[in-house]
């Protein structure tokens, strides 16, 4: 069961979107998928001038950029020269660690996994510490440009960019 407690000043960046078609690109690495042709499909790095450098069409612009409009200017500029009826398919690598505090035998950042839960977050990091109090973990995250502090359980679903922090038990 998850309760927010409470929620804090907007900030920059927030989650993607549901929908994968409206998301806005940013810091992540978009695969590119053209069919037919394996020489373009592949994992490009959105570089710090907001561009990816695609084989044949040259530096295209992608920070910002939404994926449904992504897909449609790669396919545009191959199309008008290289490929013919180019099909291109970009999907978002949700590769944003989670962070893990507190009383937890090795806290720290590491790699985002999908299903993951508390339980499997404190497990990645060696367990519980002998202080720590296993019925208790604060989770924050930020929606809809809000930083939300939740009170979590251990069967809570950790999310891309999520920092946990286990209390320590009073004894």
């Amino acid at each position: 069961c998850l309760k927010i407690l409470s929620l804090h000043g907007i900030l920059a960046g927030d989650e993607p979107s549901v929908s994968k078609v409206s998301q806005h690109l940013g810091r992540t690495e978009p695969r590119i998928f053209v069919y037919g042709e394996p020489n373009l499909s592949r994992l490009y790095n959105i570089g710090h001038d907001g561009k990816i450098s695609v084989p044949l069409i040259g530096n295209v612009s992608a920070r910002g950029k939404t994926v449904g409009k992504l897909k449609r200017v790669i396919a545009a500029r191959l199309g008008a020269r290289y490929v013919r009826d180019p099909q291109v398919s970009v999907d978002v690598q949700q590769n944003r660690p989670f962070y893990i505090l507190g009383e937890v035998r090795s806290a720290g950042q590491y790699p985002f996994a999908s299903g993951m839960t508390v339980r499997t977050a404190v497990a990645i990091a060696g367990g519980y510490t002998e202080r720590a109090d296993e019925n208790s973990a604060k989770l924050t995250r930020r929606v809809n440009g809000f930083v939300e502090e939740i009170e979590a359980t251990s069967s809570d679903v950790v999310r891309p960019g999520d920092t946990i922090y286990i209390r320590e038990r009073f004894f």
